[in-house]
């Protein structure tokens, strides 16, 4: 008997529940309970009554992807290594979305995006394993370097042809009756005899000896002639005009802010105090980033060492770049706090207790 099934489903769960949820309502949506198979270290091992391949765990990867080594198949050995829990559909292929959508509602990992790790719970870079994926500081630690990416949104504006109207011309004939009168004319012979009584002359016999007279009769009939003639002619051209359009969006960029920690360091303690003995009116928050600004910057090596003078015209036009929507007039009095909390020239704003 020829296999029904065309395609393999997999999913991977952080929580076992969801994992469980999802199966559950793969089969209220009649997907048949032989062909769903879930699986989770812990229930391996505690002989939870999960539905397995035949040979266990090995035996279900191997029915996944054969007994050859396969590029995907460390991903969801990790997986189940590090307690996650995979769910498998076997399925035809019109099914596909179909389950797809279902499993998708209850968040499954991307084990291809994540290295999950060894059972071992080895912090290596990138790794999450079963409990513990280590703090940055052990990260660092073990000569891990982290990376912060600095993100900046480009808006890029193209054009592309769409339909918006236009104009469909027929041709067809069309038949319509029309009347015309005419004035026919119609000849009829006329024969009168007429009684006569005369002596016969010589005249009269040659005039009826051997003679045939024909009159015609003529009469006319109608003769319908018809010509075509052009009367319009219908024309189709474009006439195109050009316009220009302002596309308006916003682009986010997300910066890196780093702040000096220890003496000279400002906690936004300090900054809210600040704000509020400086802006009596306004929002703590829409000055925020002016204060980090500061901060960063006074730790730049572009600037560190300088005086706030020398150097204050440039972080303007840098925060005019960074930051568009703020106004510099407005905030420069918390940069320049920001960059004196680093340089050790603020006090702090926040009063021991």
């Amino acid at each position: 008997m020829a296999s029904t099934v065309d395609a393999t489903v997999v999913a991977v769960f952080d929580n076992a529940d969801n994992a469980r949820r999802a199966v559950n309502d793969l089969k209220a949506a009649g997907i048949d309970s032989d062909k769903v198979y879930i699986s989770t270290q812990t229930a391996q091992n505690t002989g939870a009554p999960e539905q397995y391949h035949e040979s266990g765990i090995k035996g279900w990867f191997k029915s996944l992807f054969g007994t050859a080594e396969h590029e995907h198949r460390r991903g969801y050995e990790q997986a189940v290594a590090a307690g996650k829990t995979v769910v498998s559909v076997d399925t035809p292929e019109a099914n596909v979305d179909r389950i797809s959508d279902i499993l998708n509602q209850y968040s499954p990992i991307d084990v291809h995006a994540e290295d999950l790790g060894s059972a071992e719970g080895v912090a290596t870079s990138n790794v999450y394993n079963a409990g513990y994926a280590g703090s940055e500081s052990d990260k660092l630690n073990a000569r891990e370097e982290l990376g912060l990416p600095v993100v900046k949104e480009e808006l890029k504006v193209g054009k592309r042809v769409v339909q918006k109207g236009g104009v469909r011309v027929y041709s067809q004939t069309s038949e319509t009756p029309v009347e015309e009168r005419v004035n026919l004319r119609e000849e009829r012979v006329r024969v009168n005899r007429e009684p006569v009584n005369r002596p016969a002359t010589e005249a009269d016999f040659r005039a009826g000896r051997e003679q045939v007279i024909e009159v015609p009769e003529y009469s006319e009939e109608p003769v319908v002639a018809k010509e075509a003639r052009v009367v319009e002619e219908v024309r189709i051209g474009k006439d195109a005009t050009e316009r220009t359009e302002t596309v308006k969006d916003t682009v986010r960029r997300n910066d890196v802010t780093v702040e000096k920690l220890g003496a000279g360091a400002a906690s936004d303690a300090d900054y809210r105090s600040h704000f509020a003995a400086t802006y009596p009116v306004g929002n703590y928050e829409e000055y925020e980033p002016a204060y980090r600004y500061g901060s960063e910057v006074a730790n730049d090596p572009r600037y560190r060492g300088r005086d706030y003078s020398q150097v204050e015209s440039q972080l303007r036009d840098d925060y005019a770049r960074r930051y568009p929507n703020s106004a510099w007039d407005r905030v420069k009095d918390s940069v320049r706090y920001g960059w004196d909390k680093v340089t050790g020239k603020a006090h702090s704003a926040v009063s021991s207790r």
